[in-house]
């Protein structure tokens, strides 16, 4: 049944039954029987047949002169713009103009669910924000504090509680400076200081510098790359280098022991290399995957806030990326382990 006539066919309907009502009563009445009723049946069905059409007409009319006159007197207030109303455009088909209405109010609830997890981030944000910024502070004050109030008389003592206050000072300024990365990659600000280099000697490197970490963690840091056979790249090089560090830091900091970090580079197309960093640690289960890239989101929060960082290495990396109009990826099994890649375009021959 047709939504636009409805409510006229219901009422339609409606009259009739209450009709048929009244006639079969009335001749029942001065009757006694219905007997003459089937004598008649040909004309009765006419009759109603008339009746629910001219009932029908009558309703629909009503009905969208009532619509339209509602509508016009809230137009302003209802509708956006861009959405034409006439009077020519409503009496012809009020329907259309309801379609119109229910699909601003489910683009509304849409805006309006939208803005609702725009603010459930929000507050989760300010909340991992206020817990990031007070581990450092609480450790700097308890220990200043200790030493002002003369808690401590060694000076061995001292200096130790010097060098944690100091430590936690560090961990704020790390904190404080890749959030103001952050905001200025989110606000277009920073500028990349595009070069051409060779992505293969970059790696060597940076491995060089995290062979002692990955020593310490007892992991296998792995780079089968020649080193005599260059691939060029066009990016930020230092930016690069911190997407790199970023990846393979994370990849040491939450792997197993005896594990395995291996960094690969896959030609794409003769425009694109993919560098994948691929470890056998712990994992990341799927319900984490989409979150991954957030700022402050951890897999684990007891663990991996005692595992130290700032909790932005990935949102970095994720703006750095983008930055340069390139994509990262991320797959993961847990108890199998990880993979984090990303694109860059190759230097022009």
């Amino acid at each position: 049944m047709n939504r636009r006539y409805s409510t006229a066919i219901k009422l339609s309907i409606l009259i009739m039954g209450v009709f048929s009502l009244i006639i079969a009563g009335f001749f029942f009445f001065y009757t006694g029987s219905f007997t003459f009723l089937f004598d008649v049946i040909y004309y009765a069905i006419a009759c109603h047949i008339v009746l629910f059409l001219v009932s029908f007409f009558i309703i629909q009319k009503y009905i969208e002169r009532f619509v339209y006159a509602k509508v016009e007197a809230m137009y302003q207030d209802l509708l956006p713009k861009g959405i034409p109303l006439s009077e020519t455009s409503v009496q012809k088909d009020v329907w259309s103009l309801t379609q119109r209405l229910q699909q601003f109010a489910k683009d509304s609830k849409l805006e309006i669910e939208l803005l609702k997890d725009k603010e459930n981030y929000r507050k989760e944000f300010i909340g991992n924000l206020a817990h990031e910024l007070k581990t450092p502070l609480f450790m700097v004050e308890s220990y200043i504090f200790t030493l002002l109030e003369g808690g401590v008389k060694d000076k061995e003592t001292c200096k130790k509680y010097i060098q944690k206050a100091a430590n936690g000072v560090d961990r704020l300024s790390f904190i404080i400076k890749d959030l103001d990365l952050i905001t200025q990659f989110e606000t277009g600000v920073t500028s990349l200081d595009i070069v051409e280099f060779d992505l293969v000697k970059l790696i060597f490197e940076m491995v060089e510098l995290l062979e002692l970490k990955a020593a310490k963690k007892e992991i296998n840091l792995v780079c089968n790359l020649d080193v005599n056979k260059p691939i060029l790249v066009e990016a930020d090089r230092e930016r690069i280098i911190q997407v790199l560090s970023n990846l393979v830091v994370n990849s040491l900091k939450y792997g197993v022991k005896n594990g395995t970090t291996e960094i690969e580079i896959n030609e794409l197309t003769s425009e694109k290399v993919l560098l994948r960093i691929i470890d056998n640690g712990k994992g990341i289960g799927k319900e984490h995957l989409p979150r991954l890239f957030e700022r402050f989101y951890r897999v684990e929060k007891t663990r991996n806030r005692n595992e130290g960082g700032s909790g932005l290495g990935l949102a970095i990396v994720k703006h750095i990326i983008e930055a340069h109009n390139e994509k990262v990826y991320v797959q993961s099994t847990p108890n199998v382990g990880s993979e984090f890649s990303f694109t860059l375009a190759k230097a022009k021959a």
